[in-house]
């Protein structure tokens, strides 16, 4: 069992609280499946030949938060996190890992760019825009697409399972994990 927090969305909500409360599910998404993972665990690949890693898709998604929150909405002149030399307008990296790369580092520093990312929308209305691709693209945007960029990078790849235990992420099929189930997502036989 997870020791982190992972309530469900309110099922009636404002608009922003329904937008940032998906967001704020689909990050812990991400945080428990590298709950309790080494550096080495969490630097396998999910299915060779592909690279896909914990540890990358964590850095992937501090550049994506620092893209989207610092550099589009804020208008912040943020560098490249993990390859200084990328474009900062260029498709979002950090999916490779340097030699030594550590998931305690990746996690501290995705942790503080979702941090500066609630800084910066904090005192914005959703209707507040930034710049994207020379056009103007409006907080709500952003949040939505967030949104779907965790979904479909928590999608990807379980975590690496642990001798002994049952599959425990979401989407996980097992006995336990359908009494746990609410009604509204129950299969029917």
């Amino acid at each position: 069992m997870s020791a982190i927090d992972h309530p469900m969305p309110p099922l009636n909500a404002d608009e922003r609280t329904t937008l940032e409360s998906w967001l704020d599910f689909h990050r812990t998404t991400v945080a428990m499946k590298c709950e309790g993972l080494d550096d080495e665990q969490a630097a396998v690949a999910s299915v060779p030949p592909s690279g896909f890693t914990l540890t990358g898709l964590v850095q992937h998604m501090a550049e994506v938060e620092r893209n989207w929150f610092r550099r589009v909405l804020a208008g912040e002149q943020a560098p490249p996190i993990y390859d200084p030399q990328a474009d900062p307008d260029g498709p979002d990296g950090g999916f490779d890992l340097a030699a030594g790369a550590a998931l305690s580092d990746a996690l501290a520093t995705w942790h503080a760019e979702i941090a500066r990312a609630r800084e910066h929308c904090a005192d914005r209305a959703l209707t507040d825009t930034g710049r994207f691709m020379e056009q103007d693209v409006n907080l709500r945007w952003i949040y939505v697409h967030m949104i779907e960029e965790y979904a479909r990078h928590n999608g990807r790849r379980p975590p690496p399972r642990r001798p002994g235990s049952p599959p425990a992420w979401p989407g996980s099929r097992s006995k336990t994990a359908d009494r746990a189930r609410p009604a509204w997502t129950s299969r029917s036989s």
